[in-house]
């Protein structure tokens, strides 16, 4: 087998290490256009996880890193003069050039050809001479530019700009300082990567990898858009002259640099394979690169060593990467989406700051915080005025003039279950909801409450609108209030638009119905799906006015029924909902066109049902912060949206995300919809309820005490165990009075015993 791998970065010599050392015969030939003592960056780290791939699959080059490993355990966060530090993390990291040494002195000792200062043939070129091409060519990768119809390459550029620079002495932990200049926030990212050494010929202060980073604005107000590499350097130095002791920076071919995610359609193109940072990338702030690009080349060599041909291995190592790619590069957005809001979060409580520095990208949570540092997350507890031994999850919230025994919400969950056809909830909803109420959450909401016939999703949604609808109701909040005492219970209204008039969801969402079907109406003549569902009818004046009336007499007779708050849904791409995206409301009038004419009918239905929804009692606002789709709603939008909301009276907004238009592009992942919850509180300073695949009680607590969210609503995890809560409780050992068990299910409060755990151990054992 003739293999090229084109590149010679770190991902592209372990390549070539591996698969020569796999099979000898392989004759394998690197390219690389710099000379081999260049290199750009300084340190590199990678995890435990990595270097246990690198120990098992090439025992000599994990010998010869493993002398060069400066590890350590801090992170300390420096913030308006006060330094906290939190342990227990484990980093490992050395020289890039140091990295680049051993690998090629593992080519040669292999019998890998090596060709410095040469540019690869094109890639199209190599694979008609070579059985395997592997691009290892980087961030700005030729290969994946030329063959781009192929691969399919989304590149999307992010807010910030940043430099890698060094300084020359060892810190002796990981360090994020926050520099609040003149012209904005600056921070600062470093780590140490040689150690110092003893006094002799050798004698080296050690060194540390040191990036500055700033929002695109600051950076230009502050006007390094007009310095060179020399002056940049000494910009960094001067702000971050505490950090670094008053000592220079020095720099290596460095600039500023905006940074770019990479995602491919596709890694594979005939014999050609993408890797590293050709195929992905991840925001240095969760230290990915090399680790990734080294783990690919795991996977590759494993899988070319495993498949019957190269086609086999190509697709199974795209098969086995791709996964855990798009997991770290979720977490990297996360991160680098926080520093780019860095300047939001700068006046929280100085614990809670750096609590929520930590677990940015939600790899890190309270759970496992604790694990690495319990004194550091008690002191985090303790400034948030938290009890002792209660999880911040079960700590009391007050929303209006309700209080709330704890922070997790049953999400509004569609059920299409009113059996009679006509609106009417039955005995499923009684007990749908009142075992969801049994089950310990502070808050349970109903599905989509419809405010008129039209307004319904299906025939077997329910409704606020005819006279046995609220007595039906009030049979479920009596059920609550008496059965599970300081448990409160909402109701969500709403009205379907254009979305109505489909078949139950297993019978297939979205479809329209094969008999019966009723007009739909909308902001716009727009159907949901073209071809497939009806043409609405685009919303008169008088006619706008007889839905507003709608609400209001849905809202007066929730409040009849006993509801502890009610909820606005704007979101989803129902008729509220439609009014706010653009790419729904394509109006002319008063109530279409830029973004203050299309809240004008989603408050105008909210003034009125504020003013007949009894004062005491909350209001909330459920809104899509994002389409998902270009032209949709944007994260800016939906700070705008809330905030008017808010000012007209809304007690919280919940968060949630798309469903607008089919042809979404959700970026699906754990908790990944909480970023959205977090820009708006603390753009705002107003209360959110959080949503989007949050799953367990770890989530909930991490985003309760960083302060992203204030309270966490929870869907399919209620589907699973409508008793979630009072197990997330027992599972933490707490039985304090935000998780009561009901008194008729105390003896259930432990886990039932599953068998013999306790057999006696063995007293002596011979060798």
């Amino acid at each position: 087998m003739r293999v090229a791998v084109v590149g010679g970065g770190p991902g592209g010599l372990y390549a070539a290490v591996l698969l020569k050392r796999l099979d000898p015969a392989r004759q394998i030939t690197v390219w690389e256009r710099n000379a081999p003592e260049d290199t750009f960056g300084f340190g590199v780290v990678l995890s435990d996880e990595t270097l246990g791939g690198i120990e098992h699959a090439d025992p000599e080059v994990y010998r010869a890193l493993q002398a060069e490993f400066v590890r350590w355990d801090d992170i300390d966060i420096v913030h308006r003069g006060r330094t906290l530090t939190s342990g227990g993390h484990g980093f490992a990291a050395l020289s890039r050039r140091r990295l680049l040494a051993v690998l090629h002195r593992r080519c040669r000792d292999l019998g890998v050809e090596l060709r410095f200062r040469s540019e690869a043939p094109p890639a199209a070129e190599l694979a008609r001479t070579h059985d395997l091409v592997i691009a290892a060519d980087g961030v700005h990768s030729t290969t994946r530019t030329a063959h781009a119809e192929v691969f399919g390459p989304q590149l999307t550029t992010h807010r910030c700009r940043y430099i890698w620079l060094a300084a020359d002495f060892a810190l002796d932990a990981f360090r994020f300082e926050i520099a609040e200049t003149e012209h904005g926030v600056a921070q600062l990212h470093a780590y140490p990567y040689s150690r110092p050494t003893p006094a002799g010929a050798e004698r080296s202060p050690g060194a540390s990898t040191v990036i500055v980073e700033m929002r695109e604005e600051v950076w230009r107000a502050a006007g390094l858009d007009r310095c060179d590499e020399r002056e940049s350097a000494q910009w960094c130095a001067k702000v971050f002259a505490d950090a670094l002791g008053g000592r220079s920076l020095r720099a290596n071919n460095s600039s500023w640099i905006a940074f770019r995610t990479v995602v491919n359609d596709r890694w594979s193109h005939g014999n050609t394979v993408l890797l590293g940072d050709a195929a992905h990338t991840a925001h240095f702030s969760i230290g990915s690169g090399t680790k990734l690009a080294v783990e690919d080349a795991l996977a590759l060599a494993a899988c070319l060593q495993e498949q019957p041909d190269t086609a086999a291995a190509l697709a199974a190592y795209e098969d086995e990467r791709r996964p855990v790619v798009a997991s770290t590069q979720r977490a990297a957005r996360a991160s680098l989406a926080w520093f780019e809001e860095l300047a939001t979060y700068l006046d929280q409580p100085p614990h809670q700051f750096a609590f929520n520095l930590l677990t940015r990208s939600r790899r890190v949570t309270h759970d496992n915080l604790r694990l690495r540092d319990p004194g550091f997350v008690t002191a985090v507890e303790r400034e948030a005025g938290i009890e002792a031994s209660t999880p911040p999850m079960f700590t009391p919230f007050r929303l209006g003039g309700l209080t709330l025994r704890n922070r997790v919400v049953v999400s509004p969950m569609d059920m299409y279950s009113a059996a009679d056809g006509e609106g009417t909830p039955g005995d499923f909803h009684l007990v749908h909801l009142g075992a969801r109420a049994l089950g310990g959450a502070g808050l349970v909401m109903t599905e989509m409450v419809c405010v008129s016939p039209e307004g319904r999703i299906t025939p077997g949604c329910t409704g606020l609108y005819a006279p046995g609808h609220e007595t039906a109701w009030r049979r479920v909040t009596d059920f609550v209030h008496t059965s599970a005492p300081g448990t409160a219970i909402g109701v969500q209204l709403g009205h379907s638009g254009r979305k109505g008039s489909t078949r139950l969801m297993w019978e297939g969402i979205d479809e329209p119905l094969p008999e019966g079907n009723w007009p739909v109406v909308a902001a716009s003549p727009l159907p949901y799906r073209p071809g497939v569902n009806q043409l609405p009818h685009a919303l008169t004046e008088p006619e706008l006015a007889t839905v507003r009336a709608q609400f209001v007499a849905s809202a007066e007779s929730a409040a009849r029924a006993g509801f502890d708050l009610l909820e606005l849904h704007c979101a989803h791409g129902y008729l509220l909902s439609g009014f706010l995206s653009p790419l729904t409301n394509r109006r002319t009038d008063a109530y279409g066109g830029d973004l203050t004419a299309r809240l004008r009918f989603p408050l105008e239905v909210f003034d009125a049902v504020r003013a007949v929804w009894p004062a005491e009692r909350p209001m909330t606002v459920r809104i899509s912060a994002t389409d998902w789709a270009d032209g949709g709603t944007t994260a800016d939008d939906a700070v705008a949206i809330a905030e008017a909301f808010t000012r007209r009276g809304a007690d919280a907004i919940d968060v949630s995300t798309g469903q607008v238009v089919p042809d979404e592009r959700p970026d699906f992942g754990r908790s990944y919809q909480t970023p959205f919850a977090d820009r708006i509180r603390n753009t705002l300073g107003v209360p959110v309820i959080a949503v989007g695949a949050l799953s367990s009680w770890d989530d909930v607590n991490s985003l309760v005490l960083a302060g992203r969210a204030d309270l966490c609503a929870l869907a399919r995890p209620h589907l699973y165990d409508p008793h979630w809560t009072l197990h997330a409780a027992a599972d933490q050992g707490y039985t304090g009075p935000g998780a009561p068990w009901p008194l008729p299910y105390r003896a259930g409060s432990r886990t039932p015993p599953t068998g013999r755990t306790d057999a006696p151990k063995p007293r002596l054992t011979l060798r």
